[in-house]
């Protein structure tokens, strides 16, 4: 008996420390997967041509820390058009939206339904659809090479996904604070920043963080209207950083890490309102 109770407790250690194993690897291959294309990026951008094709995969010597300075005369200059762009486009994405979300989830005016429903519907069509009848409605406004252009699009098509959210967050806040507020004589706008701004600010900062990002990364339409290569945001100078048959890979590595470094400062500095609006979603799911 004691032999079969030792064997019981035995296999079912055995049988915990491989679940263990098991879980542990997967967290390696996972981490090893999402770090190592950071790791070869860090790498290729302080190699020149020939040391790349001769081994791409460890760190060479010499080191060419100028690729680090050819990287940024091809992309510092359009490092502050992107950030006014994504800035300019993510308060606009915000203020329309909390103003859209506040008026769903407080009214049920005439056909609130079915205009919900169509408005929806958006969620299903490919931005791509839409670039031809865009691109010549900019032309016909004269909004080609233009910001204006950029910043109305950007804050357009990050409406739909942003207003959604803030619907089902808004419908959630008591009704006793906003009689309270009205009570106050606040109106809807004074509600807006005084009850429905504080009560969903994880949620809010999250959503900025995605539309800030998204405007970060457009590229498509911005490679399509802006033709001043002194207007250019940082993904269309990427794209021009190529060579056009051999790509210089040391500079072009060391531009994309140069790139990268106001997404990860932006997201040191608001991963808590991140995380915390991430998990305020969930436990909402």
């Amino acid at each position: 008996m004691t032999d079969a109770v030792t064997g019981y407790i035995r296999g079912k250690m055995l049988r915990g420390r491989s679940e263990e194993l098991v879980k542990h690897a997967f967290i390696l291959a996972v981490l090893f997967f999402a770090f190592f294309p950071l790791y070869m990026t860090l790498n290729i951008s302080f190699k020149n041509n020939k040391e790349f094709y001769r081994q791409p995969w460890l760190p060479t010597s010499p080191m060419h820390a100028e690729n680090y300075s050819t990287g940024w005369d091809a992309v510092g200059a359009a490092i502050p058009n992107t950030i006014y762009l994504a800035v300019m486009s993510t308060v606009g994405v915000l203020a329309v939206a909390l103003l859209a979300a506040y008026v769903f989830a407080r009214y049920r005016l005439p056909g609130h339904n079915l205009l919900w429903s169509a408005f929806m519907v958006l969620m299903l069509m490919p931005t791509v659809v839409n670039l031809l009848p865009l691109f010549v409605l900019l032309r016909e406004m004269h909004l080609l090479d233009s910001y204006t252009a950029l910043i109305l699009t950007g804050m357009a098509g990050g409406q739909v996904f942003t207003i959604w959210l803030l619907r089902n967050f808004i419908e959630d806040v008591p009704e006793e604070l906003f009689e309270a507020a009205e009570m106050d004589g606040a109106g809807a706008l004074r509600q807006i920043w005084h009850v429905v701004i504080p009560m969903n600010g994880a949620i809010i900062a999250t959503l900025a963080c995605l539309a800030f990002i998204g405007s970060w990364n457009n590229f498509l339409l911005p490679y399509l209207i802006i033709v001043d290569p002194q207007r250019l945001p940082i993904s269309v100078s990427l794209y021009r950083l190529e060579g056009a048959y051999v790509p210089a890979w040391g500079p072009a590595m060391a531009a994309y890490t140069i790139a990268s470094i106001p997404m990860v400062v932006l997201f040191i500095f608001t991963m808590r309102f991140f995380i915390r609006g991430v998990g305020t979603g969930a436990l909402k799911g």
